[in-house]
C-alpha cells in the first residue's frame, strides 16, 4: 500500500481515519476509501487502487507505534505552547507593539522576546542589539582604505527570523522599507539590500522594546521628504540617461 502517493498528509484527518481502520482489521478497499473526508474524497478512485495491497499484523503494530509517537509529540508541543503563552502573559504590551513592525506576526514577536529577553536595558543602544544579532557589517580596513565587510557572527535564530520578516516587509510597495530595499538594491544588489533591511528592522525592534511604543510607519515618501535635494538629483540623473532634462519650479498656493 502506498497511501502517501495519494494523500499529501498521511497523518491528517483522512489518512488517520484510514490507518486506524487498517489497525482495527478493516481490509476492504471500498470501505477504507469511503473514510476519506473533505477534498480527499475527490481522490477515492486513486485510493481504491493504492489500498488494494498487503497489510499484515506487523504493519498494524508499527503503524500504531508511529501514530502514538505523533500523538506524544503533539502533546509535548501543546504543553510547551501553553507554558510559552503563560510566560508571555506579562509581555502582552510588548507583543502588541512588536506586531506593528512590518513582517512580524505574533509568533515572530514571541521569538524576538524569547531571544532577547525583551529587556533592552542590557543593550546600551540599538547598534549593540544589531551587533549582538549579527547584522552589523564587520570592520575591514587596510592601509587606510575601508572595504565592505561581512556581517559578524551572532544570534543565528534571530537573524534568520528577521531575514524572513524582511522579505515579507519589502513586498509592501507603499512602505519605507520597501522603498529603501529597492533604492539600495539598485546600487548594491538584492542580497546586500536585504541585509540592510534586516539591519533597520533590528534597530526598530530596539526602539519599540526600549520605548514601549508601537512602530510608526514613516511612509513611502520618507526618504524624499528627508533629503529632497538628493531625490531631485536622482530624477535629473534618470532623465539625463534618457536624453531629457528637468526643471523644478515651486508650486504656487
Amino acid at each position: 500500500m502506498k497511501l502517501s502517493s495519494v494523500l499529501s498528509d498521511v497523518a491528517g484527518a483522512a489518512g488517520r481515519a484510514i490507518l486506524e481502520a487498517l489497525i482495527c482489521g478493516e481490509r476492504d478497499p471500498v470501505r477504507l476509501a469511503d473514510l476519506a473526508i473533505g477534498r480527499a474524497r475527490n481522490k477515492i478512485p486513486q485510493l481504491l487502487e493504492v489500498l488494494d495491497g498487503e497489510f499484515t499484523s506487523h504493519h498494524a503494530f508499527m503503524v500504531r507505534h508511529y501514530l502514538d509517537e505523533i500523538d506524544r509529540g503533539k502533546s509535548i508541543i501543546t504543553a510547551f505552547d501553553t507554558r510559552i503563552a503563560a510566560l508571555l502573559t506579562e509581555r502582552g504590551s510588548d507583543l502588541a507593539n512588536l506586531v506593528t513592525l512590518p513582517g512580524l506576526g505574533r509568533l515572530a514577536a514571541g521569538i524576538v522576546i524569547a531571544g532577547t529577553g525583551g529587556d533592552m536595558a542590557q543593550f546600551a543602544s540599538a547598534h549593540r542589539l544589531v551587533s549582538w544579532i549579527g547584522v552589523c557589517p564587520g570592520q575591514n580596513e587596510s592601509a587606510g582604505v575601508n572595504r565592505s565587510g561581512r556581517t559578524r557572527p551572532g544570534n543565528k535564530n534571530l537573524r534568520r527570523l528577521l531575514g524572513i520578516a524582511a522579505m515579507a516587509a519589502i513586498r509592501k510597495k507603499d512602505s519605507s522599507l520597501g522603498v529603501f530595499f529597492r533604492r539600495t538594491a539598485a546600487r548594491r544588489g538584492g542580497k546586500r539590500a536585504l541585509v540592510a533591511v534586516v539591519h533597520k528592522l533590528a534597530i526598530a525592534i530596539w526602539h519599540v522594546l526600549h520605548d514601549h511604543a508601537p512602530y510608526r510607519e514613516p511612509g513611502a515618501d520618507h526618504f524624499t521628504r528627508r533629503d529632497p535635494e538628493r531625490a531631485m538629483h536622482r530624477m535629473i540623473k534618470e532623465a539625463n540617461s534618457l536624453g531629457l532634462t528637468i526643471r523644478f519650479e515651486p508650486i504656487t498656493a
